[in-house]
């Protein structure tokens, strides 16, 4: 019983040692990547959306 209170607690343990250790990004590096990673979903929603419809409007002309 004791064995499974332990495992919890040493990974916790384990846990806030591994995040002491991280190197958190600073302001300016954090808004470069909100940037990028906001441009990059915008372009791939835009791609797809564009294919959709390139899709769809075959499959319309190919059924009638």
């Amino acid at each position: 019983m004791a064995d499974t209170v332990k495992k919890p607690v040493k990974f916790l343990k384990e846990v806030s040692t591994e995040m002491k250790r991280v190197t958190w990004p600073n302001r300016k590096e954090l808004t470069k990547y909100t940037i990028v990673v906001s441009f990059t979903v915008i372009f791939i929603a835009i791609f797809f959306a564009i294919a959709d419809f390139g899709i769809s409007s075959l499959i319309r002309l190919i059924t009638g």
